[in-house]
């Protein structure tokens, strides 16, 4: 009775579960699935064959949750710097690194189940992705391993996570056509070359790679590669290439709404960037991005409000 339940529960996750959560855009309530279900529905790889595909997606999702906490405790942690609360800000940093090693130790977990299904990314060969749903769990894989290496760095906290994932994403990117995912595959590609000395082939360029993952990613109305180029900005320290990033994503999600079928994958994108944008303006002003004004800056110069006449009208 329980392989079969594990069975159904499974199929029903993947045919219907999957693509129900991917036409949502609330955060918050895919977050908590994700924490709440994620133990019920692996279980059934003690009784059944193992739901490695799912839970990809879940450990992704799950450490995603994590990450906002920690985005939290660090906008508190720049709070006190610029208050000069020196205890606040140590208490806060504390906070921050905890999450983000949790964060990334889930991530990790969402790799190996990758690795577990698939096998090892990033060697001579492609697995067999032949249908939609195997791609995408390659590409949310690829994106978790490179964000539990990253969660790592940021927690200063050595939990084990092997330092050439990011390479071996890389490489393993090219199983995934780029025009059908989004510009994300040649963005993680682009994203690792920024990151990684000495990573960059001969005769490429990163800005001009993830430009043009940016064009496609806005064609599709999927903007997640607009996250990896603003992650490789800052990997950079070109501030203003980040803002000019988060400037573009704003101006495209008010222009056109999300793709119907990915909404979630477009508003994490967007939540990300706006996790960005909170950064920079909690540094320079003490509080995140105000309410409906993503895209913009506190260093922005206003418009002028001297009235302008045409004088084509008077003639």
């Amino acid at each position: 009775m329980y392989k079969t339940t594990g069975d159904v529960m499974k199929g029903f996750a993947t045919e219907h579960t999957v693509p129900f959560v991917l036409e949502q855009d609330d955060l918050a309530m895919g977050c908590a699935m994700s924490e709440a279900t994620a133990p019920l529905m692996l279980s059934f790889g003690r009784v059944t064959s193992s739901p490695d595909q799912l839970a990809v997606m879940m450990y992704l999702s799950a450490g995603a949750c994590e990450e906002q906490r920690a985005l939290e405790q660090e906008l508190r942690y720049l709070r006190a710097i610029r208050q000069q609360n020196p205890d606040d800000a140590e208490d806060a940093l504390i906070a921050q690194k905890r999450h983000l090693v949790t964060a990334a130790k889930r991530q990790y977990q969402a790799w190996q189940r990758l690795v577990e299904h698939y096998g090892e990314p990033g060697g001579e060969e492609c697995p067999d992705l032949d249908t939609e749903f195997d791609q995408f769990i390659w590409l949310a894989g690829l994106l978790s391993g490179l964000q539990a290496l990253n969660n790592e760095m940021q927690s200063t906290v050595a939990i084990g996570i092997p330092k050439n994932i990011g390479a071996k994403a890389e490489r393993a990117a090219i199983c995934l056509t780029n025009k059908d995912w989004w510009g994300v595959p040649f963005a993680i590609k682009a994203t690792v070359w920024a990151m990684l000395p000495g990573a960059l082939p001969k005769g490429e360029d990163v800005w001009l790679r993830l430009e043009a993952s940016d064009k496609i990613g806005k064609s599709k109305r999927v903007r997640l590669s607009h996250v990896l180029h603003a992650m490789a900005a800052m990997t950079k320290g070109d501030i203003e290439r980040v803002k000019n990033v988060i400037r573009d994503h704003a101006a495209a999600i008010r222009k056109r709404p999300s793709r119907p079928s990915h909404k979630m994958i477009d508003a994490i994108a967007t939540y990300n960037i706006q996790a960005l944008s909170d950064r920079l303006w909690t540094q320079n002003t003490g509080h995140r991005t105000p309410v409906g004004k993503l895209g913009t800056f506190w260093d922005d110069k206003r418009e002028s409000d001297v009235e302008t006449v045409d004088l084509d009208d008077l003639l």
